[in-house]
């Protein structure tokens, strides 16, 4: 099997060779592709590279969490998936994990599933704009079946930005799986698009953290749905300032 091809079963075979929008993805297309996911990959592993990690605060929860559980839900905002997920693909090859992301079933996202791939990660075929449920499926058999932990960011890509979406929580009602909060602080960085996301500059310094896990109970009212949506926003917020402390005591 080539790495450019699912692994597995997690894919939705609806979304291989037609998308929503009608396009298909033909030969030309794909071959392209083919060639620009390494490159693609080579340049942002270059970025990585350029950059150090100077500080992890908080991996016992982690650690806590694989001694009970095969698979949980690593969350974080989407303003920081590039370090993100750079910590979740290092720690793949240090404990017993297997990190996933949702790609778009778009034509265009076949670029973004080939790069992943390459990474070394996992691939979920969805949307959670456009295909919320089937999504919510197929994280679900991710996490259920095949024992993978599917990164989710609760903000996006569309927003509002930093604002808990109700999708992870009830994902974890669902699965029993609980929530692993993440974020990271960068000394020197860029922020860019609606969500300020997070582009650290070459050779900048970065302080990873991770908070406690939060299990979610198997029935909650609404009101207490947007209680704990909230509550996941300070959590999110109060990691991210745990990072830059680590940040600054690092030096």
């Amino acid at each position: 099997m080539s790495e450019d091809e699912p692994s597995g079963t997690l894919r939705n075979t609806i979304y291989r060779q037609s998308t929503r929008s009608g396009r298909r993805m033909g030969p030309v297309r794909r071959a392209l592709y083919r060639l620009a996911a390494p490159l693609i990959l080579a340049l942002v592993r270059l970025w990585w590279a350029s950059c150090r990690i100077v500080a992890v605060v908080g991996e016992e929860h982690l650690d806590a969490v694989l001694a009970r559980w095969p698979s949980f839900l690593p969350c974080y905002w989407h303003q920081h998936q590039l370090f993100g997920a750079r910590y979740l693909l290092l720690l793949q090859r240090q404990r017993r994990l297997r990190v996933g992301f949702l790609i778009s079933p778009s034509v265009d996202g076949e670029l973004g599933a080939m790069i992943v791939r390459r990474a070394g990660a996992h691939v979920i075929r969805g949307s959670s704009s456009h295909t919320g449920a089937l999504a919510l499926k197929e994280y679900f058999q991710a996490l259920m079946r095949e024992q993978v932990s599917p990164v989710i960011t609760p903000d996006g890509p569309r927003g509002p930005p930093f604002r808990f979406k109700p999708g992870a929580i009830l994902l974890a009602q669902m699965s029993g799986r609980p929530i692993v909060p993440l974020a990271y602080a960068a000394s020197s960085a860029a922020l860019v698009h609606w969500d300020r996301f997070v582009l650290p500059r070459p050779f900048a310094r970065i302080a990873v953290a991770v908070g406690p896990a939060r299990e979610v109970p198997r029935t909650l009212d609404p009101a207490a749905l947007e209680a704990l949506q909230r509550e996941m926003e300070q959590s999110l917020k109060a990691t991210f300032a745990t990072a830059r402390a680590a940040l600054a005591a690092a030096g």
